[in-house]
């Protein structure tokens, strides 16, 4: 008997192309889905409208696998940080963030990460491996099973790792949690990051209809080389006409991160210098002030500061909010990830 494969492993297409070998298609296929992603399905028995036959089938030739939550940290503002084990014994983060009605959850798409931003402590890790397609969906499923009756209502790829350097595994699940069979979410709700593979930006919308969020933090090369050596690669001049050259869909905005770090890239020349910057391109800016840590050099900007930095864009017509930090007590705010290998299975 052939070796059974973890049915969450398969791509969309793929599952559909499997399923069809088996003499499921249609409806079929279509429950087969909602059990699996929508109804987090344990088992297949637990497929009660699947006929014992088409089960059985099942059976045969597959698994249905988890990842489960080994730890979870609260913070004093709702954020929970959730850690969880992989198979081969290393770790990744996954936090909830609750605010309003809303629950966002920030999700890891490496065990690790290989860009070096030198304010980022998951940069200290390097980068051990990607993640999976189910290894990324299993944060989400998992979430839910803690969560239980709370909707979790937007996804960001903002955890460990690069999402554009495993694109093959992020686009697969996000093919999955828009998928109205599935997760179910709006792709206005879904945003992948990176730190500015400009390739890869390039291509995002040929790709995906969901959000992107660029980490810019520096308005000069000479500070951009400092703090994130991927700008000795693709410099801010490449970087930014890659997003002029994508076909990005009218009324959409492309996202900037930009992390404050006091006196390194906060001063009103910085305002001025990112005014020009984006200029013809439609953006959303997220100012984020720095959170310390021992492990950084970099300090946090104090608040009537960041608020001067905000005025000035918002006088020169850019959208810019100050994002408030969530998690800091548990070390799971913005840059704060990081965790260690486990065991040596």
């Amino acid at each position: 008997m052939a070796e059974r494969i973890n049915i969450k492993t398969l791509s969309l297409t793929e599952l559909d192309e499997s399923l069809k070998d088996l003499g499921l298609e249609g409806y079929r296929t279509s429950q087969i889905k909602r059990w699996l992603y929508k109804f987090d399905a344990p088992d297949f028995e637990a497929m009660t409208n699947i006929g014992k036959k088409y089960r059985a089938l099942l059976e045969e030739k597959y698994t249905i696998q988890r990842l489960e939550i080994v730890d979870q940290q609260k913070s004093q503002d709702g954020t929970i940080k959730f850690l969880m084990v992989l198979e081969d014994g290393h770790q990744i983060e996954t936090v909830c963030i609750p605010a309003d009605e809303r629950r966002t959850l920030c999700i890891s798409s490496q065990v690790g990460c290989g860009m070096g931003c030198q304010f980022c402590l998951t940069g200290t890790m390097g980068i051990i491996r990607n993640l999976t397609q189910f290894e990324i969906l299993e944060q989400v499923a998992s979430a839910k099973r803690f969560l239980k009756d709370e909707r979790i209502s937007n996804i960001v790829f903002m955890g460990m790792g690069e999402p554009m350097a495993n694109t093959k595994n992020v686009y697969n699940a996000v093919d999955f949690l828009i998928d109205s069979e599935c997760f179910d979410l709006s792709h206005n709700h879904v945003t992948v990051s990176t730190c500015g593979l400009a390739p890869e930006i390039e291509k995002f919308t040929e790709r995906t209809n969901v959000k992107l969020a660029i980490s810019l933090n520096a308005t000069t090369d000479v500070v951009r080389d400092q703090i994130m050596p991927i700008n000795k690669k693709y410099n801010l001049k490449v970087l930014i006409q890659a997003c002029h050259n994508m076909n990005l869909p009218k009324r959409d905005r492309i996202t900037f991160e930009y992390v404050m770090l006091h006196g390194i890239n906060d001063s009103l020349d910085d305002a001025k210098r990112l005014v020009k910057l984006l200029a013809g391109l439609r953006v959303k800016i997220n100012l984020l002030p720095f959170n310390e840590n021992p492990q950084m050099p970099y300090k946090r900007p104090s608040p009537e500061h960041v608020k001067k930095f905000q005025e000035y864009l918002l006088d020169k017509g850019l959208f810019a909010i100050e994002r408030k930090s969530r998690g800091a007590d548990i070390l799971g705010a913005c840059g704060q990830l990081v965790t260690s290998k486990t065991d040596n299975r």
